[in-house]
């Protein structure tokens, strides 16, 4: 197949409007997935090469229930490797907490629409008939009292610490992007796996069903309280921009992803792509490796647009290939 200009920069009009081709295999959507659906052949779980030494690290993270801490450079793999997890042990959907400099433990574990909760209220007082005192004032008043569960939805993390028979799968991408408590701030909720929603502890219903992370999934919460039966198997990533404190440290098992080499990216290609025997792919490996080994900041997938895009005789222009080449492999910064 060859390179087909879909965007030509005159902004003619065409007779019809243009078919896209088909997206790499690692950009599909992937629609709803769940504990049963079947895996995907270009899903992280069945593409990623893990490392012996990983598979060790993630073991003894089960074993222990510990949160697995990795850290390495952006595109290692360090997220794919949680989808692994969840797909060989049938843990379902995985839960995501991606990381930000705002990001807060409170917001991971819960949140509680107040304002809204009032704008409902008072939408619905409106609404209802007027009554004027005794008993058809008191029926009128509770009729128009709103369910405080509408208004409260788990975080990721929360919603990890509902009880369940199997253990939820959690990420929490990019812990070194967080402000410097939060790490201290998540070690007691890791330690007991079970937080209290203070405005469903002081409500005087004793049984409230709130919304999780999980798509039209409720949860009932008993005096306010969510508390797990099995610790959820957790996976933290750092790209390693900063130290973490001792006891936080103490708490997880910890793994430094290996460095790419010719060979690990060469199964990955293939993985995605198939097999591929050619020399355009070795070269842009190599290429790819030489780089890394440069101190240049780069990620795999990266790679597998350049490949994707470039193999075969699909870009016969040399000078376009070159500045295709250049396009898709910008460093990103920091190493």
């Amino acid at each position: 197949m060859n390179w087909t200009p879909y965007y030509t920069g005159t902004g003619s009009v065409p007779e019809q409007p243009q078919q896209l081709p088909p997206p790499p295999p690692w950009r599909a959507p992937t629609g709803k997935t769940g504990a049963t659906d079947a895996v995907p052949s270009s899903s992280p779980a069945s593409t990623y090469q893990a490392d012996p030494g990983l598979v060790d690290a993630v073991n003894a993270a089960l074993h222990l229930r510990r949160p697995l801490l990795l850290t390495g450079p952006a595109g290692s793999g360090k997220s794919s490797v949680i989808e692994q997890i969840a797909t060989e042990l049938g843990l379902g959907s995985v839960l995501r907490w991606h990381i930000t400099s705002r990001s807060t433990l409170a917001d991971a574990l819960y949140r509680y629409d107040a304002l809204g909760r009032i704008h409902a209220y008072n939408l619905r007082a409106i609404g209802r008939p007027v009554a004027s005192r005794g008993r058809v004032a008191r029926r009128s008043t509770r009729s128009a009292r709103d369910d405080i569960g509408d208004f409260v939805q788990l975080g990721p993390l929360g919603t990890a610490l509902v009880p369940g028979r199997l253990p939820r799968a959690l990420l929490i991408d990019e812990i070194d992007k967080s402000d410097l408590d939060l790490p201290s701030d998540l070690l007691d909720v890791l330690e007991r796996g079970r937080f209290e929603i203070p405005e469903l502890a002081r409500h005087s219903k004793r049984h409230v069903t709130v919304r999780t992370a999980d798509p039209g999934v409720r949860h009932e919460v008993e005096d306010g309280l969510v508390e797990c039966e099995q610790f959820p198997v957790i996976v933290l990533t750092s790209n390693g921009e900063r130290d973490f404190p001792a006891p936080f440290l103490r708490r997880c098992v910890r793994f430094d992803m290996p460095a790419l080499t010719v060979s690990t990216l060469t199964s990955i290609v293939e993985a995605h792509l198939e097999k591929v025997e050619e020399d355009t792919t070795d070269a842009l490996v190599n290429a790819f490796v030489d780089r890394l080994n440069r101190g240049e900041n780069l990620a795999v997938d990266q790679l597998l647009s350049a490949v994707h895009l470039l193999r075969g005789s699909r870009v016969q222009d040399e000078e376009q290939r070159t500045r295709l080449q250049e396009l898709l492999l910008q460093g990103l910064g920091r190493g």
